[in-house]
């Protein structure tokens, strides 16, 4: 009689199988591919030549310029709303509701075109400080705030109690101990959600091709797409990809050592 294998080992026997179809599928994908193709349309050496150096010292640097200033307003906006949540004044706690609801279930698409379009019309002669500088800034700044809020009131709801009722104690007024004691406790437990916000605002920052922007204010996705189809190939593309992943993935590092961190305590 066959004895019966122990669960151990049928989940090893699965494990291996598992490991052996995938195996296969690649080593089947890897014969099957075209590779001199697949070099010439998407790793076109060139191609590539014809978007160094601009693409870092133009494309990239303008996606930080859009990315940091946008951060920037949407945490000074951010904390503000948060703290209107969770005031005792119910006009502040509806208006930052209906904020937060608005620019977190519009796409950012749309607060790029209400921003380049609506503002001009309702506004004849207005102009934001910048150009289009301030307006990606603050289209960004739009759509990060109303998610940052709430990741803000999480934090300050994190914050034990304790810490406002003992400041109080020692004669703070409200005000203060929200500014000295609760606020600076909250920004430390939400550090890791909001180093994920800078990582997706990064990627929102592609949307600026809507604003119509210059050969000197275009961004990585913006720039990729004019060469490749200046150029009739996509391979200017996976270099604005690879640019991208240059500090998407150091920035998502971060925030899993942060969140880890935080885990244990530290």
């Amino acid at each position: 009689m066959t004895a019966r294998l122990s669960p151990r080992r049928r989940q090893r026997i699965s494990r291996g199988v598992q490991y052996a179809v995938l195996i296969a599928v690649v080593v089947i994908l890897v014969l099957i591919a075209d590779w001199p193709s697949i070099q010439r349309s998407f790793f076109n050496l060139e191609v590539a030549e014809q978007g160094l150096p601009e693409l870092f010292t133009v494309a990239l640097v303008n996606t930080v310029i859009y990315t940091v200033t946008g951060y920037a307003l949407g945490f000074a906006l951010g904390l503000p709303l948060a703290l209107m949540r969770l005031s005792s004044v119910a006009p502040y706690r509806w208006i930052a509701r209906l904020y937060v609801e608005i620019f977190r279930g519009l796409p950012a698409l749309v607060i790029f075109l209400l921003i380049g379009t609506g503002l001009p019309i309702a506004f004849p002669g207005f102009a934001l400080p910048g150009g289009v500088y301030g307006s990606v800034a603050l289209a960004l700044a739009l759509v990060s705030a109303a998610y940052m809020a709430e990741t803000f009131r999480a934090g300050l709801q994190a914050v034990p109690k304790g810490q406002m009722e003992a400041a109080r104690s020692l004669g703070m007024s409200y005000s203060r101990a929200m500014v000295s004691i609760v606020i600076p406790q909250a920004v430390r437990i939400v550090v890791p959600p909001l180093t994920n916000e800078l990582v997706l605002l990064f990627k929102d920052s592609s949307l600026v091709f809507i604003l119509g922007v210059t050969s000197t204010q275009v961004e990585l996705a913006k720039f990729g797409n004019d060469l490749a189809s200046a150029t009739a190939n996509p391979t200017p593309i996976i270099m604005a990809g690879a640019t991208y992943l240059l500090i998407t993935i150091p920035l998502g590092y971060l925030a899993r050592r942060l969140e880890a961190r935080q885990g244990k305590g530290l």
